[in-house]
């Protein structure tokens, strides 16, 4: 007897549903606090906490709905074959319009056009609700409909000039792949990251947004400072305008080898009055950089994704397996996506795992920063964006633990108040 592969999935991705909503009931009932954790009490206003309050829960409310109507429309499709129905619809369209279903790259493509556009068609709806209504009633969108219009075209044409030739070449690939295909798999993803990590700010970000040097100022003389004292090899420093989308903040670096790019959001730089502040969140930032944690995060991401591939190549030609999503043929694309959902329980594990180093990760470049004297101007700076963002005051230490890969503030804090007291204590 065959083993119910459908059946096991659909099951699981139920039970992930029950646990996570636990979760978010756990996380809702610690919004729904009324007063601030004792740590926080007069460091965060009564009116910012009042406000990150509301807008926690109104982003709580919204998940539920929208996991709820996910787990539906997702069970749905694999337990009553749509996937298959649709590879079936997909090759007759193909063949009504003149083109041959029976090569697989032509076949995929199509099918993925499909699919592409029933995933704007169910996504549309709770990205406007959550960008014009939730973002907007609480001060962040600053997004028109043409803007926002403008950006989803942007988006779909990027996918329909670079999904084709990746889509293509990898269908080659497993074709073609033999007893090493999991290395030729791993290596083409190894070169697209690669590239895209390199293209991406410099011809697609740029799409969306506009990218200015920093002006000369005393800012960018700190920043410069910084950089040389660590000796960051620092070749451009960008103001990016974040503001004309919201007004959350954020900062982030990039760039290979000697060719290092810092870029600032303009929201951070209004959010932030004091310039150590700015300065000492990007201290912040390089201490990733200097503590190896993005290089160790990419090695990581290169031997999961090179497990993977070697998982899929041993299930890849398993007829039990494609026969029971309701699928007669193999198709390269159908197989890769079989097996991403029968690897659910893995990849959620390997989340956590990751969430529990990223936090590690964040704790220590908080330190870093302390070491250089920042610590003072971090914990205004991490308060400030904690403020502006209204980001969640209270949270589930059971929450926190599942889904955050950044601790939660009272957690930061209190870290840089023990690395004060040991560094006294070493006085």
């Amino acid at each position: 007897m065959a083993f119910p592969y459908l059946e096991t999935v659909v099951g699981f991705m139920i039970v992930m549903y029950i646990f996570e909503t636990y979760l978010d009931l756990r996380q809702l009932a610690a919004h729904k606090l009324l007063t601030l954790p004792r740590s926080l009490q007069g460091v965060i206003s009564q009116e910012k906490f009042e406000k990150a309050r509301a807008y926690s829960l109104d982003k709580s409310y919204f998940s539920f709905v929208h996991d709820f109507v996910t787990i539906v429309l997702d069970s749905a499709i694999l337990w009553y074959g749509v996937l298959p129905w649709f590879w079936k619809v997909s090759g007759n369209f193909l063949v009504s319009i003149g083109l041959n279903a029976e090569n697989e790259i032509i076949h995929t493509l199509g099918f993925l056009g499909g699919m592409m556009i029933w995933s704007q068609i169910t996504d549309l709806p709770f990205s406007l609700y959550s960008t014009f209504v939730i973002e907007a009633r609480h001060g962040f969108n600053k997004q028109t409909i043409w803007l926002y219009i403008r950006d989803l075209f942007k988006g779909i044409l990027l996918a329909v000039v670079l999904g084709p030739p990746i889509i293509s070449a990898m269908i080659l690939i497993v074709q073609k792949g033999g007893p090493y295909l999991a290395i030729y798999l791993w290596g083409f993803m190894f070169a697209l990251s690669l590239v895209m990590m390199t293209i991406y700010p410099i011809l697609i970000a740029p799409l969306f947004n506009k990218f200015t040097p920093l002006p000369e100022g005393s800012l960018r003389e700190k920043i410069e400072k910084l950089a040389a004292s660590l000796k960051f090899p620092l070749k451009k420093l960008f103001v990016v305008d974040g503001s004309t989308r919201s007004s959350h903040s954020n900062a982030y670096m990039y760039g290979f080898f000697k060719n290092k790019r810092i870029v600032l959001y303009d929201t951070l730089i209004q959010q932030c009055k004091k310039d150590e502040e700015i300065v000492a969140v990007i201290a912040h930032e390089l201490g990733h950089w200097k503590l190896n944690h993005t290089m160790y995060t990419f090695i990581a991401m290169q031997i999961l994704t090179f497990l993977q591939f070697g998982g899929y190549t041993l299930v890849r030609n398993s007829t039990d397996l494609f026969r029971s999503f309701g699928f007669d043929s193999q198709p390269v694309l159908i197989g890769l996506m079989i097996f991403q959902h029968i690897i659910i329980p893995v990849q959620h594990l390997v989340s956590f795992g990751l969430n529990l180093i990223s936090r590690s990760f964040e704790f220590q470049a908080d330190a870093f920063a302390k070491k250089l004297g920042y610590a003072g101007p971090l914990r205004a700076g991490l308060v400030k964006l904690q403020e502006e963002n209204l980001s969640a005051m209270n949270t589930d230490p059971w929450y926190s633990a599942y889904h955050y890969s950044h601790p939660p503030l009272v957690e930061r804090l209190s870290a840089l108040d023990e690395v004060d007291a040991d560094s006294k204590k070493e006085e």
